[in-house]
């Protein structure tokens, strides 16, 4: 399926959202996020979010231990970000590759009834209205480069910088936020930030402090 982007009204933001919790997953707001949803209950709740305005919302875990058992219900974030379903397709044994487009954040108001084994949230979204439109805070996208560049190096990932350099400030602070292999909690940081500017500083200073630290396994970077 080609992926399609639709712009969205805050008057037609939902009033419940299904929630997918995803420890060290980040989304942001006109980010891409592919996704491969294999567990029965996940399976449901994309089917049913495929009618409209087909928005999940990407939350983690508060304590990223409890996703490993499978009876727990953990406490989530306050904080997380809705996706729209702009691909999607299914695979033959049974899987949905599909990509989420970031549409806005939102704070977790309350928890109602699952729906098929997955959870559901009452959002609210007015504290996030400017997530609708790019942020064009200035960002001092030199000083992040000359940061970004020995993280890449000391840890292995590779990147086409020309394209990088071609790429707009907040999709590529996006991308930069989503990709790098940084904890729950400072993933969480980077979705909090309150405008692209401080979401730019937050990062910078994630890299920096890793680059202080001695490097783990490499990753490959991959493009979204």
């Amino acid at each position: 399926m080609t992926e399609q982007v639709h712009a969205t009204r805050f008057e037609d933001l939902p009033a419940e959202l299904p929630v997918f919790p995803l420890s060290g997953v980040l989304l942001l707001p006109r980010g891409r996020l592919p996704l491969n949803i294999f567990e029965p209950r996940y399976l449901a709740m994309v089917k049913d979010a495929l009618a409209p305005p087909r928005l999940i919302g990407m939350v983690q875990p508060e304590d990223a231990s409890e996703e490993r058992n499978p009876d727990a219900i953990p406490a989530l974030c306050a904080i997380g970000c809705a996706g729209r379903i702009t691909s999607f397709s299914e695979t033959e044994d049974g899987r949905f590759l599909m990509t989420l487009a970031g549409v806005a954040r939102f704070e977790i108001e309350s928890e109602i009834a699952m729906r098929s084994g997955y959870r559901r949230v009452k959002p609210r979204w007015e504290r996030f209205r400017a997530d609708l439109l790019p942020d064009e805070s200035p960002i001092d996208r030199p000083a992040l480069l000359k940061s970004l560049k020995p993280y890449f190096d000391a840890r292995g990932l590779k990147a086409d910088w020309d394209q990088v350099d071609k790429t707009p400030d907040e999709r590529l602070i996006a991308m930069l936020s989503m990709i790098c292999p940084f904890d729950p909690p400072e993933k969480q940081a980077l979705l909090e930030a309150k405008d692209l500017a401080a979401r730019t500083l937050i990062l910078k200073g994630l890299l920096d402090m890793a680059l202080a630290t001695p490097p783990e396994a490499p990753h490959e970077l991959r493009k979204h």
